[in-house]
């Protein structure tokens, strides 16, 4: 909710580094804005409400985070990629004390957000101007219990953010029984997505996925949640949520998770590599 006497955010188009950003006001929800980079939408974020997750893939992320630890238990998280900061905003709403850190590279969106969405308010929250990478390596030694990927890059998640040695040093950052946390997005019979998680399985000893139904059987493109730890995850809690959730979805793990990403290697530095992007239906183009 906008302060007194400053003016609340303003829906037009802003420049970027990164492209055109678009800030885009909910008719149906008060403080309901959604963030829009190149037309792809990026972030939703509820002013008034930072608890509300619309995405159908940040629900899932914050069941997940629910189901982790006893409720207002504090988190130390990483977030590599930020937009709109949604998902530290509903941790720091849900858990309060927790630390923050969220990377973003691009400076002209975190401005902008900051400006428009802003996230002064927001308690334990920081952010640094640098890639996730960078980032990442100038965090010391099991530092965080949740460690948060959702960057993308023109509709698709940067390739050097999903190699297993990127994800070797997410575990170094993470504390045992820290978490790792992947949104990706794939498409049909999701050859990316697939590789991904054999990326996670081969340095997280517990994986999990979750998705739409549709999504998980390669039917249509769209996001997937992927979690790793060393620890056991809470997979009975997490298949309850999915089942009965205003968002429903599959979980995978164990046997069905082996079955799922069978055939496909990790992924590695210095690989040729193209992320996968949205079909231009998808939101809502020609």
């Amino acid at each position: 909710m906008a302060r007194k006497g400053r003016p609340g955010p303003r829906p037009d188009r802003y420049p970027i580094a990164g492209g055109e950003a678009e800030l885009l006001r909910d008719a149906d929800r008060d403080g309901g804005w959604m963030l829009l980079v190149d037309g792809v939408p990026q972030s939703y974020v509820d002013l008034s409400d930072p608890t509300y997750l619309d995405f159908e893939y940040m629900r899932l992320m914050g069941d997940v985070v629910d189901a982790l630890a006893p409720p207002d238990e504090p988190f130390d998280a990483v977030h590599i990629g930020g937009a709109g900061c949604t998902l530290p905003r509903y941790i720091a709403a849900t858990r309060p004390g927790s630390r923050q850190v969220v990377l973003e590279p691009d400076g002209e969106l975190v401005q902008l957000v900051r400006e428009q969405l802003p996230v002064k308010g927001v308690p334990g929250l920081r952010i640094r101007v640098t890639d996730g990478r960078t980032g990442v390596a100038a965090l010391p030694d099991e530092a965080d219990d949740l460690a948060v990927m959702d960057a993308f890059a023109e509709a698709a998640m940067p390739v050097e953010l999903a190699t297993r040695e990127f994800v070797q040093d997410v575990a170094r950052v993470l504390r045992y029984q820290g978490v790792y946390l992947v949104n990706v997005a794939d498409g049909f019979r999701l050859p990316f997505a697939r590789r991904v998680v054999a990326t996670v399985r081969s340095v997280f000893r517990h994986t999990l996925l979750m998705g739409d139904p549709g999504v998980l059987r390669g039917r249509r493109f769209g996001n997937l949640i992927v979690a790793g730890s060393r620890r056991p995850l809470p997979a009975a809690e997490l298949t309850r949520r999915a089942a009965g959730g205003i968002t429903r979805a599959r979980l995978l793990e164990g046997h069905d998770l082996a079955a799922f990403c069978a055939g496909a290697a990790p992924l590695h530095d210095g690989e040729q590599i193209i992320t996968p992007v949205p079909p231009p239906q998808v939101f809502g183009g020609s």
